[in-house]
């Protein structure tokens, strides 16, 4: 029989553990501390655990870390990692240093069901959801780990789609018998499942990223099939029922594209669509994805529409690409291993 991994559980699911096991319920705070602040590898370095609690542990359980698969490392710094998964399945996650920050990029699905038309991973489509164990692994295996500063769900996936694995990640790295890290320090991006929305804001504190990528619904279900189904309307509608004007950061995704949503006109009607609310927009330069029409907008555009946007009461930023030369940069993660295996 397959051992379980202890990686991604939670303090409640470490605690079944031990009863189940006959040991003391204490030993779960113990095991969690060895897995989430100590961070060893093996059962076997668990050594506060008696010898006779170990060998029980091991007889159904490992550690349940996998080290990447394959590393790819860009001319700006940022590295590209290659994660194995269940059924020979692989994802990718990016490392981004800047100055003194360092943040990790990671995902939480094989493939997405989302079907954006300017991602590759949308492309990959959809095989499975990554178990919380599997996230985590992409903060734990990572070299370097001890250099982070954030973590940003926006890598393969829709975090949204796969919420209660999720959540159980940003327990564990927030939570004090865990990784013990500020939710400032995690933000979590989503298309805008309008439940599960719902769930997130009311369920943790991490920041919020909306992909939006359009001005209005229209053109949003031009670019994200998923607008059918998810409409931006009742999106905004829950949004605005919480309080987003504190520490908490809600923002807005907006890659831009030539001739289609980069107008003063589209500006005018994003300011009149985010009324109301206390948010940024990131601006994302689109780096082109074979077979798409989509084009990239002159940098000047960007400048004037991001200048329009601020000097209209909507505070936005044009966000620095990086490890374009690996496949790194936005919309761009998905993984040929996948398509082969």
């Amino acid at each position: 029989m397959a051992l379980k991994n202890l990686v991604g559980m939670t303090l409640a699911q470490l605690q079944q553990v031990a009863v189940e096991n006959g040991m003391p319920l204490f030993t779960a705070k113990q095991i969690a501390d060895w897995l989430y602040v100590k961070q060893v590898d093996s059962i076997d370095g668990m050594t506060n655990l008696s010898l006779k609690a170990r060998a029980k542990l091991k007889e159904g359980y490992d550690v349940g870390l996998a080290a990447p698969a394959h590393t790819a490392a860009s001319t700006d710094g940022t590295v590209k990692y290659l994660f194995p998964v269940q059924n020979d399945k692989f994802v990718e996650a990016v490392y981004i240093p800047d100055d003194d920050r360092a943040t990790l990029c990671i995902s939480s699905q094989v493939g997405c069901k989302m079907g954006c038309v300017f991602c590759m991973t949308g492309r990959q489509h959809y095989t499975a959801s990554l178990t919380a164990g599997e996230i985590l692994n992409q903060i734990l295996s990572l070299p370097g780990k001890e250099n982070l500063t954030n973590v940003v769900f926006m890598g393969m996936g829709e975090p949204l789609d796969n919420l209660e694995n999720v959540l159980a990640v940003q327990e564990i790295m927030t939570a004090s018998w865990g990784f013990g890290w500020s939710p400032k320090r995690i933000t979590i991006s989503t298309v805008g499942l309008r439940r599960e929305l719902k769930q997130l804001i009311e369920g943790c504190e991490c920041h919020i990223a909306v992909s939006l990528h359009a001005p209005t619904p229209e053109k949003r279900r031009e670019l994200i099939p998923a607008e059918k189904a998810f409409s931006m309307t009742e999106m905004l509608e829950v949004l605005r029922r919480y309080d987003f004007s504190h520490q908490r950061r809600l923002s807005f995704e907006y890659t831009m594209f030539d001739g289609v949503n980069d107008s003063i006109d589209d500006a005018r009607q994003l300011v009149k669509t985010l009324s109301g609310l206390s948010c940024r927009v990131n601006l994302i330069r689109f780096h082109a994805i074979p077979d798409s029409p989509l084009r990239p907008v002159p940098e000047e555009r960007m400048v004037e529409f991001r200048d329009w946007l601020t000097a209209h009461g909507v505070f936005a930023t044009i966000r620095a690409s990086r490890g374009e030369d690996i496949w790194a940069a936005c919309g761009m993660l998905s993984t040929a291993k996948n398509t082969q295996s």
